[in-house]
């Protein structure tokens, strides 16, 4: 019998068109089966006039209020979201319908209003990112499209008949596959492949054994098969290396040409991700399509999924990503992961191991502006991906009189009339808020949100325009001084450029690295936000087989496609010195030379922590001079830093493995970063730098050192020939006037004329130095 504990099943941070699924582990389960939180929404408490004077003496009412449902007022500090104790009082908090109803029922409280449902997890982007089709001599020329490379995608099934896997102009299958097509019954043995979709696999044995229970697929509309039915497989295979398709757009919206990364690059579908009781998939099936994929010769491995937080040792088998991983890397087989779609919070970034490349998602320089006309003549951009027609005149509505669980059902003003909504809430539902006011006879829905760019679409096509809490405000009093306000909703635009300028996205999880802090994660940004790609064709939400979604699920596919490009030129290259070429030359402005954001509350510039090395420049990764490399014993070298077993790693090297006395410092692992979490009076640190550029090349150090810090490089130049292609150097980092307990964030670079080999650095003061 197998290890029991491998059937663990991984929570997947998919984002669909319908928002970020988040959940968390039920404790009560055996094996700690995922439990979607959808238990909790944002309720609105008016109490009517203030009864004391004294703000803090109001709130302090409003916690025993809330406390007197929840059981203490400490939970009541925790679930309140807002007080309302100067115009008026009450209060805004996270509870249930249930607790709703017991505060509705209290003396005093005049009403209790639901604010919205809490849901908790292309045409553009590779123009963005410099890899127009029709520019010569650039990376997606150079590489001829990532042709002869093979790209496995591990996720949940492909849609074989997808326009984007035409085979049209391609040549033999590279003659180092070995894998499957496995179909079966279904196509009559291997018809659904072709010279595009090399191969196809199915893993559902080890989601059997947790569900402990035959599935039902007809019950569910999923397939015993690779098809896929959820289709965000098809989406991150789309964007990694789907063939051209010309004409497509999104209801008229961003209309253009459809392809993949690598459009000549051939996938691999190891369906391992089930839409059944819950979207996930079980451990076991993970390490068999890593154990699959190892053996039939792919070249790139995309994994749109993470393991549930918190994180646990790479040498854990309860961490399969991890584990399956470090074997395709050993084998040369670079991985690429998502962060996870966990943020804005800190240390919440997932597949932090060091031999995968954990993707951030940021924004691309595109938007959909939707105007807003109000009866006063006064026009306001929201954003929607509203196609319908425009609405003319009709009412605007804030019903600030709604009750318990109405839901609007029984605002007989909403009828006919466009509401207006506000929202505490960052990642809104959309899908319910709009279903609801569409219910009531609304006609249309403005949401008043936090600002940050990932929009979804409402389905049949119902206006539900975003803007932010000052545009909304402006609205509210347009409301509130008109006995008849009237606004008009126009369909959705297109615009490409400013003031559309590159952040990270809200939802894409942030550093510092919880399990190794040391080591930075994510390591790269890319296009994660309203990413437009093929979809199943049973998805509700898919117009001809595409659609519009967010998430660093469909960043990974981006980074995925660029190292596909890389392979094509630089087959000899490792994992590593493609994760060090894309590092080292990413952008840390966005493509104008702004300033890169990072979405939040507030907004703030974005530093490694959110974007790792910056968002990736395809084209001066193809060229990056010097490369920071690693091999197996390097890994290793890691794990005995992080303290692991000699047993445990010797169970993942498949080998028997012996740490040396003196454990290394975790701080000499050869990453294209570096980063200090605890820095006392001084910390140093060994690098080593390979050239693959021009053989005789010398190169000077730059430094932009963290506030409060010294850094010293030795030596200061590098010179490279024909005999000298590695060189080691060391960086000695000195506090130089008291810091606090924050990180800081530099830059290193080796700079070769117009060439500059960039690496992050972040330091931090040692905490219990700090206290003492």
């Amino acid at each position: 019998m197998g290890n029991p504990h491998l059937l663990l099943f991984v929570l997947l941070f998919f984002l669909n068109g319908q928002g970020i699924f988040m959940g968390e582990v039920d404790a009560k389960s055996k094996y700690g089966v995922i439990k979607f939180l959808y238990d909790c929404q944002v309720y609105i408490v008016y109490l009517g006039e203030r009864r004391h004077s004294d703000p803090e003496l109001v709130t302090d009412s409003h916690h025993d209020i809330l406390g007197s449902v929840m059981g203490s007022k400490k939970l009541a500090s925790e679930s309140m979201v807002y007080s309302y104790r100067h115009g008026f009082s009450g209060f805004a908090a996270k509870i249930t319908e249930s607790q709703a109803r017991r505060l509705a029922e209290l003396p005093g409280v005049a009403r209790v209003m639901p604010n919205t449902l809490h849901k908790l997890q292309t045409t553009r982007s590779w123009d963005y990112l410099g890899l127009p089709s029709n520019a010569p001599n650039n990376l997606i020329d150079k590489s001829n499209m990532g042709d002869g490379v093979i790209i496995g995608v591990l996720d949940t099934g492909i849609w074989p008949e997808s326009k984007v896997l035409n085979d049209e102009g391609l040549g033999p299958i590279p003659s180092h596959w070995r894998g499957a097509c496995e179909f079966g019954n279904e196509s009559n043995g291997t018809s659904h492949c072709n010279k595009k979709l090399i191969g196809a696999r199915w893993y559902i044995d080890g989601f059997v054994a947790e569900a402990g229970r035959a599935i039902n697929v007809s019950e569910y509309q999923e397939y015993l098969s690779p098809r896929d039915a959820q289709g965000h497989g098809t989406q991150v295979s789309s964007i990694a290396a789907g063939s051209y398709v010309s004409n497509i757009s999104y209801k008229g919206l961003s209309h253009g040409t459809v392809r993949g990364g690598a459009p000549r690059a051939r996938l691999a579908m190891y369906k391992a991700c089930w839409n059944v009781f819950v979207l996930g998939c079980a451990s076991a099936d993970i390490l068999k399509a890593f154990d699959d994929a190892i053996h039939d010769g792919v070249d790139v491995l995309s994994v749109s999924l993470a393991s549930p937080f918190p994180l646990v040792p790479e040498v854990d088998a309860h961490n399969p990503i991890a584990i399956g991983s470090f074997h395709a890397v050993a084998r040369g087989i670079t991985v690429v992961c998502g962060a996870g779609n966990d943020g804005p919070f800190a240390q919440r970034v997932m597949n932090t191991a060091p031999w995968i490349i954990a993707v951030a998602a940021s924004t691309i320089d595109r938007g959909f502006p939707t105007s807003i006309t109000l009866g006063n003549k006064k026009t306001i951009l929201g954003q929607s991906l509203f196609t319908g027609k425009e609405s003319g005149f009709t009412g605007l509505v804030y019903p600030v009189n709604q009750g318990i669980g109405a839901h609007y059902s029984h605002a007989s003003s909403v009828a006919g009339k466009v509401v207006l909504c506000f929202t505490a809430l960052a990642l809104v539902d959309r899908e319910n808020i709009s279903s609801a006011v569409r219910a009531a006879g609304g006609v249309g829905v403005i949401i008043a949100k936090n600002p940050f760019d990932h929009i979804d679409p409402c389905s049949k096509d119902f206006p539900c325009i975003e803007v932010d809490y000052e545009d909304g405000t402006q609205i509210l009093n347009y409301v509130l001084s008109n006995r008849s306000p009237i606004v008009k909703l126009n369909p959705a635009e297109t615009h490409v450029g400013n003031p559309y300028y590159s952040k990270v996205a809200y939802f894409s999880s942030r550093g510092p690295n919880s399990i190794a802090p040391a080591i930075l994660k994510p390591d790269i940004s890319a296009p994660g936000v309203n990413i437009f790609a093929a979809t199943s064709s049973i998805n509700p939400l898919a117009v001809d087989g595409f659609m519009m979604s967010s998430g660093t699920s469909f960043a990974t596919p981006h980074i995925s496609g660029i190292v596909a490009l890389l392979k094509a030129m630089h087959p000899d290259w490792s994992p590593a010195a493609m994760k060090s070429a894309l590092v080292t030359t990413a952008w840390n402005t966005d493509r104008y030379g702004l300033p890169v954001f990072a979405e939040g509350s507030p907004r703030k510039p974005a530093n490694p922590f959110d974007l790792g090395g910056g968002i990736a420049n395809p084209n001066d990764a193809a060229h990056p001079g010097l490369v920071y490399d690693m091999d197996k014993a390097d890994y290793i070298k890691y794990l005995c830093a992080m303290g692991y077993n000699n047993s445990a790693i010797s169970h993942l090297t498949e080998k028997p493995t012996t740490c040396p006395k003196r454990k290394p410092s975790i701080l000499d692992i050869n990453l294209p970063s570096i980063t200090i979490p605890s820095l006392k009076n001084s910390s140093t640190l060994t690098r080593t730098v390979t050239n693959v550029g021009p053989v005789d090349s010398v190169y000077k150090v730059a430094v932009e050192p963290p506030f409060g810090t010294v850094v010293l490089v030795r030596p200061s130049v590098l010179v490279f020939n024909s005999s000298t292609k590695r060189i080691s150097f060391q960086v000695t980092v000195f506090s130089s006037r008291p810091m606090n307990t924050e990180y800081y964030f530099g830059s290193l670079s080796w700079i070769n004329g117009a060439l500059a080999v960039r690496s992050p650095i972040s330091v931090r003061a040692d905490v219990q130095n700090f206290y003492a």
